[in-house]
């Protein structure tokens, strides 16, 4: 009975062999092999995300089985608002998210309204998801008014006394920070000549149509949507604001980052391959499809995939115009976590007191922004890692004002328009 059984096991790992030879042959094998001294703190993941075409790296990662290829059980949840992310990284409900770069960087110094500061729940960026492809959207009627630019806006509120509302998805994040940038280079202070509201992404257009807002900032495709319905139209892309501008990141805990070092590399790895193939233009259309689906971002295909290749129609019955700087996932370095994306940050909490002291600028930046777990992930995934990783240098903004990463703190107190 003992020959019996050690010739039949011999027979089995025989069978064995040759069937994974034979699926390796047939590209069956999608995990590669993973050393030991490498193996995964945690395999079963969840990452939250919002409906907007910039959580399309997540969305194609999961699709197209990239997480798994990378070893990881990936489930992909969708989230009612940013405070209802932030709500289920702080217990554990999802292990990281698609998240705005303003809400970690809020997150980890405390930072929650003017005046209103919160607890601090330290973060990380593991890989920026994308730049660009935000949008100012006003109601149609301010549009048909000429009321289209700040300065506009200014003499509306001094000249008419125009009670205006603006909304913006969360009080810290990029698009409040947007909305805020643009209203101050017209004069306008955000804080004391206009009400900001807070809106989730999904309710902007309905919210518009109902008289609730008379602009807001928000991620595509709800700009394009509000053109295609005729509620609204474009009052500037964000990329006009700040070319190739840091927006959406690949985030978890820090605490989730100390103990699952190997497990973010691998998530970094699968998100950067995502990234890349969202890069190639031919595959748009189909990354559309994809992540229009009623589980995703809920939206006609036609209207994420039109301002995904840069095609925008600014408002109702308006011509198709093209923008290059469209939305970018991979090219332009997009997924390089730069320390400078979050001092500039820092420097517009400061400038809106929302930061009461001023921040250690740079530690704090090379606590959020994990490049250390970025270049390891990116190496894993075979993609090339910029020499200089502290920042693009100087950047010029829309309205002139020069942002020097060396100096945060004086940009920051430079604006006539600040808290």
């Amino acid at each position: 009975m003992k020959n019996t059984k050690s010739v039949m096991t011999r027979r089995d790992l025989i069978k064995g062999f040759a069937a994974v030879g034979t699926a390796a042959g047939l590209g069956l094998l999608k995990t590669p092999y993973v050393r030991a001294a490498e193996k995964l703190e945690s395999t079963d993941l969840s990452l939250g995300f919002i409906p907007l075409t910039d959580c399309a790296p997540l969305v194609i990662a999961s699709e197209k089985g990239l997480y798994k290829k990378y070893g990881l059980n990936v489930t992909i949840k969708k989230m009612a608002s940013w405070g209802a992310t932030r709500d289920a990284i702080q217990k554990n409900e999802v292990q990281g998210a698609h998240i705005l770069l303003g809400m970690i960087v809020g997150f980890a110094l405390g930072v929650g309204d003017v005046g209103s500061p919160t607890k601090k729940v330290p973060m990380c960026c593991l890989q920026m998801l994308n730049l660009n492809g935000q949008a100012i959207t006003l109601k149609k009627s301010l549009l048909d008014a000429g009321i289209n630019t700040p300065q506009a806006i200014k003499k509306a509120i001094t000249e008419k006394e125009m009670k205006l509302t603006f909304a913006m998805t969360f009080p810290p994040g990029t698009h409040a920070m947007w909305m805020r940038y643009w209203l101050a280079s017209g004069g306008v202070h955000p804080d004391k000549e206009v009400k900001l509201i807070t809106i989730p992404p999904p309710q902007m257009v309905t919210n518009m149509k109902t008289g609730n807002m008379d602009g807001y900032c928000v991620g595509e495709p709800w700009g394009a949507r509000a053109v295609a319905e005729g509620v609204g139209g474009t009052g500037i892309l964000t990329q006009a604001i700040w070319k190739n501008h840091p927006e959406k990141v690949l985030g978890v805990t820090e605490d989730f980052a100390k103990a699952n070092p190997n497990t973010c590399k691998a998530l970094i790895a699968a998100t950067l391959e995502a990234s890349k193939w969202l890069d190639d233009l031919k595959n748009r259309p189909e990354a559309a499809e994809i992540i229009g689906k009623s589980e995703y971002v809920n939206c006609k295909p036609e209207t994420i995939q039109d301002r995904l290749l840069g095609k925008h129609v600014h408002v109702p019955g308006g011509p198709t115009v093209f923008d290059e700087d469209y939305m970018r996932f991979f090219e332009r370095n997009t997924p390089v976590p730069y320390l400078s994306h979050a001092t500039w940050f820092m420097s517009q909490h400061r400038r809106w007191g929302m930061l009461a002291d001023k921040p250690d600028y740079m530690t704090e930046a090379k606590r959020i922004m994990r490049q250390d777990l970025y270049a390891a992930g990116a190496k894993m995934a075979g993609i090339d890692v910029p020499s200089d990783l502290e920042s693009r240098g100087k950047e010029t903004l829309f309205d002139g004002v020069v942002f020097d990463p060396a100096d945060p703190e004086g940009y920051a107190q430079q604006f006539k328009v600040r808290a």
